[in-house]
């Protein structure tokens, strides 16, 4: 069995990692920011959480981040192999397609009846074999799954800029998933675990999914950055960068049915989601939280189940 590489978590979990990172990496487990901050790093930390207006997606349209530092993602990997069950296919990465990015689509027959299909954004900053023996479940379940990996991973091209550009690369993907032949458009959902239920929202929150699922998902970014320094790249002095790569901010630009999935065993949904549930619910939008067994990475193969039975009840 293919051992992946580390597995980084959010700011949700760091106890006992070494042995989860390698028993799931190895598939055998499963607008202006308020005045008063506390400092907690190398930029202030705002107590109170802005709340923008704009939609995310026309955001996004106008916001270019300023990386300070060009290099590959933070966690050394090697180069991408061939999981079994899966197909190794290029995708277009990045807004204008400038980079050909790795990702691994599971085996289907093209037909006449057009097949609903998964994007899954992979948790931490590299790939391995032990994300894609995860999507088993959706396979069997009559799902395409598409598993991209990113920018700067894995010694391919292009600059880690931590969530954003990031977020460009998924939306890439969901692009080219959608765009196979015997795709149903109507039905391509989302899902992302960690580092990747932050993509999830990001992405969610510019374009329109059938429903997505962010497991175990970061919301906060100031509070993200804060405890994972080494993985910022982009100014500190300018809010706005914190800004947009946190999705607690822009809590009404949720196009898609939600919901956000997390371990009995790790950090609590905390003020942070909460504050993201009530402004997305307030602009109309569903979205539901839901606690299962499990620690940061035990709780992916139960969360990969649960989003089927989610995916399946909004889609009837």
């Amino acid at each position: 069995m293919s051992i992946g590489p580390s597995f980084r978590t959010d700011d949700s979990e760091r106890t006992n990692m070494p042995l989860t990172r390698r028993l799931l990496m190895g598939g055998l487990a499963f607008g202006a920011l308020a005045p008063k901050a506390a400092t907690a790093g190398p930029f202030p930390v705002p107590d109170s959480l802005p709340l923008e207006k704009e939609d995310y997606g026309d955001a996004r349209r106008r916001f270019s981040t300023h990386l300070l530092r060009m290099g590959p993602a933070p966690e050394a990997s090697p180069p991408l192999g061939t999981p079994p069950g899966s197909k190794r296919v290029f995708y277009p990465g990045g807004p204008d397609g400038s980079i050909q990015l790795i990702a691994w689509l599971s085996s289907y027959e093209p037909s006449l009846k057009l097949k609903p299909a998964v994007l899954f954004l992979h948790g931490g900053n590299a790939t391995g074999d032990g994300h894609w023996e995860l999507m088993k479940p959706y396979v069997d379940a009559g799902f395409v799954v598409l598993l991209p990996s990113f920018r700067g991973e894995n010694g391919q091209d292009g600059a880690f800029s931590g969530f954003y550009d990031e977020t460009s690369d998924a939306l890439a993907a969901a692009h080219y998933l959608e765009s196979l032949p015997g795709i149903d458009k109507d039905r391509l959902f989302l899902a992302g675990h960690s580092n990747g239920g932050t993509l999830s929202l990001l992405s969610s929150m510019t374009r329109r999914f059938r429903a997505s699922v962010p497991i175990s998902a970061g919301v906060n970014s100031w509070r993200f950055f804060s405890r994972y320094t080494e993985d910022i790249r982009f100014d500190v002095s300018d809010p706005r960068e914190f800004l947009m790569r946190s999705s607690v901010c822009f809590g009404p630009s949720l196009k898609c049915p939600t919901l956000l999935l997390r371990g009995t065993e790790e950090r609590p949904f905390d003020r942070d989601h909460q504050l993201l549930m009530d402004r997305a619910r307030a602009a109309g939008v569903s979205i539901e939280a839901k606690m299962l067994p499990g620690t940061h990475n035990g709780v992916v193969p139960g969360a990969v189940h649960e989003s089927i039975r989610f995916f399946n009840q909004v889609a009837t």
